[in-house]
């Protein structure tokens, strides 16, 4: 079997060094850990100018995109890590799945505004990548053995010499962030999923609200004041035509490791505190709050299932329920369900019977989102979504699309959200939406003048 090959640079903790070099280019994309402060993803890995693009054509099946995918990958040819390395990609695809491409997967109503016009999915072919391995503290450029020797020795020079003088147009507000919904809206489709509870329809719906704000200049810029604000592991920038799409999520949605299988959903927020005593004791309440406890086990059991359908009988276990992971703003409730991958089942079975995620949509899934459309009024697109690879073995990892800002053709738009339950108190989930989101906002709201 061919393996890659590799060219070691400096090791360097932050991959915003050098992805600034081809930020501009096409299909460069991102997949960031957040290091040094963030620490709890092992590899950063970036790419640009892929070989191919997929995009899903006109009323196309989710499964015939993935089947395009599959091709695609399989024409690339597999390739190993060389003898003794550790690497999650070797080539291959990397780019997002939009919220919206669960609209290729499950029959929903056409109700909700499509205003941002941000294509379903979008998958570049890659056949290098620039590859940190935080644990071994190592970087060193991925070769496919399909890439020809003269461009290797152009990446190479690009990543070997003294970065080129770039210059951008500073990232700005021209309107501060406003709220598509007013708080009497909200709190009316509030009450209107309590009554679908109520009617005993669903147990439980993820509701969002978005907000939107007039910008310019390079997105770029924007992305490297959130990170600061924000470290996540797993971040992302990706470049799509018209702006990027800038992720600071904490949510991992599905890896596939030798096919092994992991989602860790988050259900349970709280706001840090203000003191170490304040902090502490949100902290605590969270861990002890029957509500979110119940909310968390509720999605995970809807993640069994969806992992279910395409794992080894008697395979998915809850390794981990009910743990607590703090970020610079917010504390979650996590937990982690496992599995091993049926024989004959790949990446793409795993995403089409489990995209989009549970954690985000709410129980059962289907209904919930037949909801979701009814009562948000615009499509989400990139949010709750998707950032993701898979390579050319059938390694995959994906995260899910919160805490994240999509600019495009003058716009910038984000979204927070929560799951309702039964006992939800309206104002409180409607603090919750602009917790999750508020060190985004207040971040680039410094950008207006």
């Amino acid at each position: 079997m061919p393996s890659c090959s590799l060219h070691p640079l400096p090791y360097h903790p932050d991959p915003r060094v050098r992805f600034a070099r081809l930020h501009q280019a096409p299909g460069a994309c991102l997949l960031d850990g957040g290091r040094p402060r963030a620490d709890r993803s092992r590899f950063d890995l970036f790419s640009a100018w892929p070989q191919q693009r997929l995009q899903p054509e006109a009323g196309e099946d989710g499964r015939a995109f993935f089947a395009r995918c599959r091709t695609a990958l399989a024409q690339l040819g597999r390739a190993e890590a060389p003898e003794g390395i550790e690497l999650p990609f070797t080539g291959g695809l990397l780019g997002y799945l939009a919220y919206d491409f669960g609209r290729r997967l499950e029959r929903l109503p056409e109700l909700a505004t499509a205003d941002l016009q941000l294509p379903d999915a979008t998958f570049g072919v890659y056949a290098w990548a620039l590859v940190s391995d935080h644990q071994q503290q190592t970087s060193q450029l991925v070769f496919h053995p399909s890439l020809p020797q003269s461009r290797r020795e152009e990446l190479i020079a690009l990543f070997d010499d003294e970065p080129p003088a770039t210059v951008s147009e500073p990232f700005r507000l021209t309107r501060p962030f406003t709220a598509d919904l007013d708080i009497g809206q909200y709190r009316a489709a509030i009450e209107r999923i309590q009554d679908y509870i109520r009617a005993g329809d669903c147990y439980q719906v993820n509701f969002a609200q978005r907000f939107q704000a007039a910008c310019e200049g390079d997105p770029w810029h924007a992305y490297g004041a959130l990170r600061e604000a924000c470290p996540t592991p797993f971040a992302g920038y990706l470049a799509v035509d018209g702006g990027a799409i800038l992720s600071l999520s904490p949510e991992r949605f599905i890896r596939v490791h030798h096919g092994q299988v992991e989602t860790r959903p988050i259900k349970g927020t709280r706001p840090r505190g203000r003191s170490t005593g304040e902090d502490q004791a949100f902290a605590e309440e969270l861990q002890g709050s029957r509500k979110d406890r119940a909310e968390n086990l509720m999605i995970v059991d809807l993640l069994r299932n969806d992992l279910g359908r395409s794992c080894r009988i008697g395979s998915v276990r809850v390794p981990e329920l009910f743990a607590l992971e703090s970020y610079p703003n917010v504390h979650h409730l996590v937990s982690s369900v496992t599995g091993e991958l049926a024989a004959g089942l790949d990446a793409f079975d795993l995403l089409a019977g489990s995209f989009p995620g549970g954690s985000i949509t709410g129980a059962p899934k289907i209904r919930a989102m037949q909801i979701i459309d009814e009562l948000e009024p615009t499509r989400r697109a990139i949010y709750c979504g998707s950032l993701l690879y898979v390579d050319c073995r059938g390694e995959m990892d994906s995260s899910i699309c919160i805490r994240t800002v999509l600019v495009r053709n003058g716009r910038a738009s984000c979204w927070g959200g929560g799951g309702i339950v039964m006992d939800s108190d309206w104002q409180a989930e409607y603090q919750e939406s602009l917790t999750k989101v508020r060190v985004l906002l207040d971040t680039l709201n410094a950008t207006f003048d």
